[in-house]
């Protein structure tokens, strides 16, 4: 079986190394602003500077949750099913027991969610993110045709 990977090189980049830069940077900074208050005098920062990382803590975990923590790690297309893998979890679904396929082609990272008919071991709605491109405004042709496939597998199961 010839199987052909749809979802991004970039996944592990997104849920891991860059929420790990940013609360990396966000704690060196509050680091730094502490040490600048208690050892720098007078002309330290004041309090509303720590403020500022814990509030943008706060939207990044947010921002990453609705985002980027959700998505799954590796996704294949195998022809009548996709092969979803996330965390050491493996789900087959057919392309007739996809209901709805949303596609946010501008954005990074580019999100695929699907919802599928039943309730599987990773969810109803499986997002994973979609390969990048070197046109930002460019819609993928894997997708578009993936999503006319699903189609056509829904019109032959009702028929």
């Amino acid at each position: 079986m010839n199987m052909k990977k749809i979802s991004s090189k970039m996944t592990v980049y997104y849920k891991v190394l860059y929420p790990v830069f940013w609360f990396g940077f966000l704690a060196i900074f509050s680091l730094a602003s502490l040490l600048g208050s208690i050892f720098g005098g007078e002309g330290g920062p004041g309090p509303w500077f720590f403020l500022f990382p814990v509030f943008m803590a706060l939207f990044g975990y947010v921002l990453f949750k609705h985002l980027v923590f959700d998505l799954i790690d590796e996704v294949y297309d195998a022809g009548d099913f996709l092969l979803f893998r996330n965390s050491g979890t493996v789900v087959k679904v057919f392309l007739k027991d996809i209901k709805n396929v949303n596609y946010v082609a501008i954005g990074s990272p580019r999100r695929i969610t699907m919802i599928v008919r039943h309730e599987t071991e990773l969810g109803k709605e499986l997002s994973f993110a979609a390969p990048a491109s070197a046109n930002p405004f460019k819609k993928s042709k894997d997708v578009a045709e993936l999503i006319d496939r699903i189609d056509q597998a829904r019109s032959a199961e009702s028929s």
